[in-house]
């Protein structure tokens, strides 16, 4: 039985900053951040988009064109969990009007949940294969204004439905996983921005991919040049493409070419976006399909990375007949409606959202008719709302 991913929905709010704004802003060369770091556009979030409310957005993107009563699992991976205790899934499965018995619950592991959410949906669908399950990673990268990490920041969620005989992305068996006690990024339970060294997770990073790539490789008796392409978490463009270098480093030309082609084809959701931490790895994946012409049963590699840290390389072939799940000008116009903001602009609302809203003050969105967000707190209550005409 094939289970895998067979719906992926994305949002991101409506609002971004352009990096040459944001270069010349820092006193940087435009090129630091556009060649160096590989971004182009940042989406931002103002005090109404979290990560739930993002969340149910994305899953909006398909809820409607699912069998809502075969779904028994959510899982809510992120590192910008709204509540210590309750479980972000809570509040989508509300919104969605999900049944009463639907398994749901919160996962967290740095960049790494929505993987892990993924892995775990794989086998709750293998025993369960007449029941769906619908995953979800959404957050927000913080890490300060002025910071080295300002460039790296993003905002935005990708849902996934997970089933057994999937339209898009059948997974395969196996996979390699590596995991270290290791201090290259982290956010207190006091901070509302990451605390981050860079080039000590941009080594780590690397070295996590080449011992999983290896071993994946190894386990499967497969070499480079059985992938049609290698996808990877993208906290920025520029982290993957160095992976990417890794990859083909000793392969021949013609290998060298399809890696390298398939790799410009995933980052182009996330030069426009930017880091979306958790879903960061499956906007490579939107971005892939959308972006270039592959073949069924093509074989992806998919390289998930969570600071802390934790890695993992696995795989999964192409279904015929994906394309008729995308989507790719209704995601492009989700992209386009945004508003440039300057980066005054930007700064005021960075420094605005970082402050919990007094308690009893409803909040206003100036999002689209039917788009959901964080409405404030209601006697210390969370509220979510939809954007009515």
């Amino acid at each position: 039985m094939q289970v895998g991913i067979d719906q992926i929905g994305m949002y991101t709010p409506n609002k971004f900053v352009d990096m040459v704004d944001l270069a010349h802003a820092r006193n940087e060369d435009p090129n630091k951040y556009l060649i160096g770091i590989g971004q182009r556009q940042m989406s931002v979030a103002d005090e109404t988009q979290d990560a739930v409310s993002m969340g149910i957005n994305a899953t909006l993107r398909y809820f409607d064109q699912i069998d809502k009563d075969k779904i028994g699992l959510l899982i809510f991976g992120t590192e910008s969990g709204v509540d210590q205790s309750k479980s972000a899934s809570l509040f989508v499965k509300s919104a969605l009007g999900l049944k009463a018995d639907v398994r749901t619950f919160e996962v967290k592991e740095a960049c790494f949940g929505l993987t892990a959410s993924l892995m775990t949906a794989r086998d709750f669908v293998r025993v369960h294969p007449d029941q769906t399950a619908i995953v979800i990673g959404s957050d927000i990268a913080r890490y300060g204004i002025g910071t080295p990490g300002e460039v790296t920041q993003g905002a935005g969620s990708v849902s996934l439905l997970v089933s057994s005989n999937p339209r898009i992305l059948s997974l395969n068996n196996g996979h390699s996983a590596y995991s270290e006690d290791i201090n290259d990024f982290w956010r207190p339970n006091n901070s509302k921005v990451a605390m981050v060294d860079g080039k000590y997770s941009t080594q780590v990073y690397l070295d996590f991919f080449e011992k999983t790539f290896t071993a994946y490789k190894e386990q499967k008796n497969w070499h480079t040049q059985d992938f049609a392409a290698i996808i990877y978490h993208l906290p920025f463009t520029k982290q993957g493409l160095k992976a990417n270098r890794l990859a083909i480093k000793d392969q021949d030309s013609a290998v060298q070419d399809c890696l390298q082609k398939s790799f410009e084809a995933s980052k182009w959701l996330s030069m426009r976006i930017g880091n979306i931490y958790t879903a960061s790895l499956y906007l490579s994946l939107l971005s892939l399909l959308e972006n270039d012409k592959m073949e069924p049963n093509s074989l992806i590699g998919l390289f998930s990375y969570g600071s802390g840290a934790m890695a993992e390389f696995f795989s999964g072939n192409l279904v015929d007949g994906y394309q008729k799940q995308l989507n790719p000008r209704v995601d492009q116009a989700l992209l386009d409606r945004r508003h440039q903001l300057t980066v005054a602009e930007y700064e005021k609302i960075f420094t605005q959202a970082l402050q919990d809203p007094a308690n009893n003050v409803e909040l206003e969105s100036d999002e689209e008719v039917g788009v959901w967000y964080f409405a404030g707190l209601k006697d210390n209550i969370r509220q979510y709302r939809r954007v009515k005409a």
